[in-house]
């Protein structure tokens, strides 16, 4: 973004620009918040969350929901109001909550919910009852996010807190009731769950523009990729943690095929199904309950990677990315805590 930047500072030197700097002046408020979302500010912040970088929260929340568009419009276009309920009620439902913890605490609303809230919707299946989806968010919200004392202090992924806990309390909803995108009938089988059962492998193309059963934001494939592109670019996503949480899964299940085609399948098929290139993308990468040590990224991506694999070969689940997410989440602290040791050790005397 350095060049973009440069460019527009330029263009501000330039004499017929300054014959409109009344103009200008009257709309530096919107210039400004434009330039905090995609350039970051200089303001350093007196609480929770901290960054190492010029990135601040709203710069923060602004680039991954322009990120989560493609997938959002695409969850839209292939489950029509279906896909608008739930996202409604997952943030009114999830931002009732904060409203109340907001008012004990006597602070400001929170604008961290505005991700989770967006997020928690599109890795639920289609078919998912309205009911259901109000006490998973208000259980993430609650559980994942506010008893540890709101947005900066959580130790787990919210979003993945309240799927977890809807998943286990009712595996029957959210594990058979699938629907084929543009279609009214129900489904119970997902790319994976059909590899399980019968070894077959969906077409890659089908899985990249999104013609596969699935949750509402992971079947647009190739809107994820583009979305978390451009988190990487903006650089408000580290680009460590998705490649080598990809990468991993990549090696780890290629490794894993050769010798137990039957069990593991095949790395392209793995990284193109399920929740993978989402949860990579968008929740693994949370800068929240993610390492903030550049090794420690690599260790938590790889290892989020091989528990994914193992989670969906040798599980009764067909789906680990969630689990890795969440168990790789509570390892955060000593990943950097291991890192750091190494890294600076005290000098011997």
């Amino acid at each position: 973004m350095k060049p973009i930047r440069s460019i527009l500072e330029a263009l501000y030197k330039i004499p017929l620009i300054k014959k409109f700097k009344p103009l200008i002046d009257m709309a530096n408020p919107l210039i400004d918040a434009t330039e905090a979302a995609f350039f970051g500010v200089d303001e350093t912040t007196h609480q929770a969350p901290h960054f190492v970088d010029t990135i601040e929260i709203k710069r923060y929340m602004s680039c991954v929901i322009i990120a989560l568009m493609p997938a959002v419009l695409a969850a839209i276009c292939f489950y029509q109001l279906a896909a608008i309920k739930i996202i409604i009620v997952a943030y009114a439902a999830g931002g009732l909550v904060e409203v109340i913890f907001a008012i004990i605490r006597k602070k400001e609303i929170e604008e961290g919910f505005l991700v989770t809230g967006l997020i928690f919707p599109l890795i639920l299946p289609p078919t998912t009852p309205l009911w259901v989806v109000a006490v998973g968010v208000i259980f993430g919200t609650l559980f994942g996010k506010e008893v540890f004392g709101g947005t900066g202090s959580n130790i787990f992924n919210p979003a993945l807190v309240g799927r977890l806990f809807i998943t286990i309390a009712f595996p029957k909803i959210m594990t058979t009731a699938w629907v084929m995108p543009f279609a009214d009938a129900v489904t119970s089988a997902t790319p994976l769950t059909v590899y399980k059962t019968s070894h077959t492998i969906t077409p890659y193309l089908s899985l990249l523009i999104g013609n596969c059963a699935g949750s509402m934001g992971e079947t647009f494939r190739l809107g994820i990729i583009l979305g978390g592109l451009f988190l990487m670019f903006t650089k408000v996503s580290n680009w460590r943690i998705p490649v080598s949480y990809i990468g991993s899964a990549f090696l780890f299940s290629l490794i894993g095929h050769k010798f137990s085609p039957e069990t593991i399948a095949p790395p392209v098929f793995q990284i193109l199904t399920g929740g993978l290139l989402f949860g990579a993308m968008f929740m693994a990468t949370d800068p929240v309950t993610s390492p903030f040590t550049k090794a420690g990224k690599f260790i938590f991506g790889i290892l989020c990677g091989i528990l994914t694999i193992l989670i969906r070969s040798f599980s009764g689940y067909v789906e680990g990315v969630m689990f890795s997410i969440v168990i790789m989440n509570a390892f955060t602290p000593l990943i950097d805590h291991v890192v750091i040791a190494i890294k600076y050790r005290p000098e011997k005397i």
